[in-house]
């Protein structure tokens, strides 16, 4: 019997093409950016005034940004700063998955072609008692909705 009510949020999981294994790679706080949008361009037709032609272009994906707690000896960043120091930049796929109470998948989203563009790390205050958080931004070129 399936369930109708929508799903919750926080149960998922992130998986990257060639870093099998990793499970500490695999765990994130959240996952924003699954987005697309569809570019237009306005086309004015000679002699009418009252609106313009949108054509659709192309499609617009979104930044996708993860955010953990700070890892040491990280494969993940390891990748991200290969890009950043050495300039070399080795695209990747990932799989999100959304998962159900039992750790099944609801919704999975492959998105493709992925490659880091931001690292950061939140700020240092002696004056909060709060984990050190890492954020991850990744550019692609799409995502696909697998189920």
């Amino acid at each position: 019997m399936t369930n109708n009510y929508p799903p919750v949020g926080f149960h998922f999981s992130v998986e990257f093409t060639g870093m099998d294994g990793e499970t500490a790679d695999s765990q994130f706080q959240s996952v924003s950016g699954l987005s697309v949008s569809i570019d237009t361009e306005e086309i004015a037709e000679g002699g009418e005034n009252r609106f313009k032609y949108k054509l659709p272009v192309r499609t617009k994906h979104a930044n996708l940004v993860l955010k953990r707690g700070l890892r040491v000896n990280s494969k993940l960043i390891d990748w991200c700063m290969d890009s950043f120091e050495n300039f070399e930049f080795e695209l990747r796929d990932l799989t999100i998955k959304l998962l159900n109470e039992e750790h099944e998948p609801l919704m999975t989203w492959n998105v493709v072609h992925a490659f880091p563009i931001k690292w950061e790390v939140d700020e240092f205050n002696a004056q909060e008692s709060k984990l050190v958080v890492e954020t991850i931004e990744l550019a692609y070129q799409y995502c696909k909705t697998l189920s």
